[in-house]
């Protein structure tokens, strides 16, 4: 059964990166134990096949085009990527700031204006990005126009 799980987690690792909490929950049910598991995981790690660090430059690239800081360290911790690999991919990408101007453009032609009556629209907008997961500082600011760096 060594060779068969192996012979999976490969197959698996070949369509696309996973963080090694994720592929342990896929392996588990075709394992014969926990341990058999975990050491075909650190062999794959060992041989740099399986890499956390990799899984989460990849899903910070893959997504950060359309979520904000809050939502991708959320998805990352909850597949298992520990903290300082979550904020080392962070890091690596665009700033939340113009990336949320970008979200913000795709989805609204314009600025909503400070009169009452566009209450309404604000509201939307911001809680269209605050869904996505961008800080309420920087929905302040994409709201305002704000787009220069302090």
């Amino acid at each position: 059964m060594g060779d068969a799980l192996r012979e999976r987690a490969l197959r698996m690792l070949g369509r696309r990166d996973y963080a090694r909490l994720e592929l342990a929950g896929k392996l588990a049910p075709h394992a014969e134990s926990a341990e058999q598991v975990q050491a075909l995981l650190d062999a794959l790690n060992a041989s740099g096949l399986l890499s956390d660090e990799r899984y989460a430059l990849a899903r910070v690239s893959a997504r950060a085009g359309r979520v904000g800081d809050a939502q991708l360290a959320h998805e990352l911790r909850s597949k298992g990527v520990a903290g300082e690999l979550v904020s080392a991919a962070l890091a690596t990408g665009d700033d939340e700031l113009s990336r949320a101007w970008r979200v913000w453009q795709r989805k609204f032609a314009r600025q909503p204006a400070l009169a009452a009556d566009d209450v309404v629209a604000r509201s939307r907008q911001m809680r269209f990005l605050a869904g996505r997961g961008f800080s309420a500082e920087t929905i302040r600011r994409v709201l305002r126009g704000d787009l220069e760096d302090d």
